[in-house]
């Protein structure tokens, strides 16, 4: 974020409403300096929800562009969805689902592309899968997969010249501590919007009937150096010391079942 052109955005916003500092300063209410410092720059005096009340005023947003070395970390961010697709389509080609990724659609308006779209023939299933390698606003969230499934069945009968008879939708998260806190955080959204959990998904994926809204956590499999290993980048462990131990450690594993390992909102709505 550039503080500066933040600053004089703000008051050219300002100046185009005729309005003084003061007078926004109590539109928003906060002080006159709290204007001022804004204006000038010194955003790292403020705090973000300050900024972003003041911009609400005059019917702006502000958001955060965050920069590390060029395009990297795009593709950093990039790696992790796309390992978390890979291991979701491999899931479901175990399975006996047809997967598609990246599938475009423009439809009334609507501009986008689905993840994963997959097809069973034998039932006629359609389901359609957002990928999330990280939590962000629950809302927006369920906003996207709101339109994405109102445009389902037009979009598979495009695609393979027949409607679906049973359709589903699934949020795939990848697994880890910090998405599994969010979730949580959002209980309340996300239960109503993606009720099917844990065994319940995978029971629906094997023999689809009615209509799905479910939610499962995926480890990702990541290949490299010809050896395959789970990764979240929620948890960073440091290598232990070498130190000489005189018992032998005992090492609990969790479970990585999407239903056993659902954390506080999966033991309130058992799969």
């Amino acid at each position: 974020m550039d503080d500066q052109r933040v600053g004089r955005s703000l008051r050219a916003l300002r100046r185009r409403r005729g309005w003084r500092q003061l007078d926004l300063a109590e539109r928003a209410g906060v002080s006159q300096q709290t204007i001022s410092l804004v204006e000038r720059g010194h955003l790292d005096r403020l705090g973000l929800r300050t900024v972003r009340g003041i911009f609400m005023t005059v019917d702006a947003s502000a958001a955060i562009d965050l920069r590390w070395r060029g395009a990297d970390l795009d593709r950093l961010m990039d790696d992790d969805h796309a390992a978390l697709v890979g291991t979701t389509v491999a899931w479901l080609r175990r399975i006996g689902w047809e997967p598609s990724i990246e599938v475009t659609y423009s439809r009334y308006g609507e501009r986008g592309s689905i993840d994963v779209l997959a097809w069973r023939a034998h039932e006629r299933a359609a389901l359609m899968i957002e990928a999330k390698a990280s939590i962000g606003a629950a809302d927006e969230t369920v906003r996207r997969a709101d339109v994405k499934s109102r445009l389902l069945a037009d979009v598979v009968a495009q695609r393979h010249g027949r409607a679906p008879n049973v359709t589903g939708r699934l949020l795939v998260v990848l697994d880890g501590t910090t998405n599994r806190r969010r979730i949580d955080r959002h209980a309340a959204v996300f239960g109503v919007a993606f009720p099917v959990r844990g065994q319940a998904v995978r029971r629906w994926l094997r023999r689809p009937s009615d209509t799905m809204s479910g939610l499962i956590f995926l480890p990702v499999t990541h290949t490299g150096g010809g050896r395959q290993a789970r990764r979240s980048r929620d948890r960073i462990r440091r290598p232990a010391p070498a130190i000489e131990r005189t018992e032998p450690r005992s090492v609990e594993r969790g479970a990585t079942d999407g239903s056993a390992a659902a954390g506080s909102l999966m033991r309130a709505q058992p799969a």
